[in-house]
């Protein structure tokens, strides 16, 4: 039997139907509509309508049912004290490329949390297996119509799915997906490629296979699984090479040429790691349809340069005046991957205005091993180690990718200001546009 939580009222918002009716924090929502409510979702569907009953039992016991009239789709004014309203539903398989596996001892509790919770998908934008859902939920989804829906596929093969997920009911999740496409869900799609497990052929077949559910599955993108030193006792996986990265591409290039012609969306997308592997050119905007799968990194850097390219232009024609500026020196850390462009933007500005200096630092990843290049799994010991004894000017200037959500603390949980103390500098945290790159640089509100 399905454990039953309680929905307990953290904050009531002033002046709303809640405090109207003297619901307060600490009082407990019981059912709408003579519905139980399982989770947020119930929550909001149950709302939307413009008469509703709602049952709370007070925080002295007393059980009061409230009559509302109110406006379509209008909020009662209250929050709870767990944002879903259920627990978190972790995941039961043992994915041969799954991260978490290979993270090492003593972090913090919360980065070994292996997440495969479908309602986290619509609130967060994670991906999921679609594994930990029962025939009720794919129900609840399609009757609330819950889009869109991120699903981690890996492959289309049934059998070869359900060994890359360890999980022997793995490959009966397709059909899950069908039955979500049919019923109108849209969805994104995921492939962790293995070189040697669903690459090659096994990925033209699932490209191929996805493609059909077009245009309720809008995008697919195909991202190198990545791989840190901490492998031992995990299935043997290696690194993609750079004429592995190019026949991906090559892939890639022709089923975009085959689908975009009849459905207008070049559907499956490589990650920005590709093409730098492969030293091939990033392709431009058009091509991504949107940018529908930036979290991925799929064209992150094409419009991080077209956002900076804009920013500068800009910059230029609203600041001609740069007489007598004072000279301004700082400088940039970030991951190996995106080093390259970032260097290029530095030194972009640095033609445009003479006051500048910027010097850009690519920071090696020890903590999880060279093959590890994005910014976002930098640690804080490793940007202390490596800036150590260089010139960083009068301010380093960081990512925000890389610090946790919402937080000043890196993976390490080394604080930002404890690196400012060891390296003795000001650290500023930069948003991920090409607009706020130039902006931080150039400091014109300091201006």
């Amino acid at each position: 039997m399905k454990k039953q939580h309680l929905h307990v009222i953290q904050t009531v918002e002033p002046g709303s139907i809640a405090e109207e009716l003297e619901i307060e924090a600490g009082d407990t929502l019981l059912e709408i509509n003579g519905n139980k409510i399982e989770d947020i979702f119930d929550y909001q569907y149950y709302t939307q309508d413009e008469y509703i009953e709602v049952l709370i039992r007070k925080k002295s016991g007393e059980e009061w049912l409230l009559e509302i009239d109110k406006d379509y789709d209008e909020d009662l004014g209250i929050s709870f004290e767990n944002g879903l309203m259920d627990d978190y539903r972790s995941c039961h398989n043992k994915c041969i490329f799954c991260f978490i596996d290979q993270m090492p001892k003593g972090m913090r509790d919360t980065l070994y949390f292996k997440d495969d919770d479908t309602r986290l998908s619509f609130l967060q934008g994670n991906y999921v297996t679609l594994t930990n859902l029962s025939d009720d939920d794919i129900e609840r989804i399609i009757r609330y119509h819950l889009s869109p829906i991120n699903v981690s596929f890996q492959t289309t093969n049934p059998a070869l799915r359900c060994k890359m997920l360890n999980n022997r009911f793995a490959g009966e999740a397709l059909e899950k997906a069908w039955r979500l496409a049919r019923a109108g869900i849209t969805m994104n799609g995921q492939i962790v490629l293995c070189k040697g497990v669903n690459d090659g052929e096994e990925l033209e077949r699932s490209i191929q296979d996805l493609s059909q559910y077009l245009p309720n599955l809008e995008s697919v993108s195909v991202v190198p699984v990545g791989l840190s030193k901490y492998r031992e006792g995990l299935y043997p996986l290696e690194p993609f090479t750079r004429e592995d990265a190019r026949a991906v591409l090559a892939v890639i290039h022709k089923w975009q040429d085959r689908l975009y012609p009849e459905y207008g969306l070049h559907f499956v997308h490589a990650s920005d790691e590709w093409y730098i592997l492969a030293q091939e050119e990033l392709p431009e905007e058009a091509r991504y349809d949107g940018y529908l799968q930036l979290e991925n990194g799929v064209g992150m850097i094409r419009l991080l340069l077209d956002e900076f390219a804009q920013a500068l232009a800009q910059a230029k024609r609203s600041h001609k005046r740069i007489a007598g500026r004072k000279k301004r020196t700082l400088s940039i850390a970030t991951g190996k991957l995106a080093y390259p462009y970032i260097k290029e933007m530095a030194d972009a500005v640095m033609a445009a205005f003479e006051f500048v200096q910027i010097m850009v630092y690519p920071i090696r990843n020890d903590f999880f091993g060279e093959l590890i290049t994005v910014s976002g799994l930098l640690t804080g010991q490793d940007l202390e180690a490596q800036l150590t004894g260089q010139d960083l000017g009068e301010r380093l200037l960081l990512p925000q990718n890389v610090l946790k959500s919402g937080e000043r603390v890196f993976l390490d949980d080394m604080t930002v200001e404890a690196l400012e103390k060891a390296l003795q500098v000001p650290v500023d945290i930069v948003k991920s546009s090409g607009k706020d790159f130039v902006d931080a640089v150039l400091d014109w509100n300091g201006v």
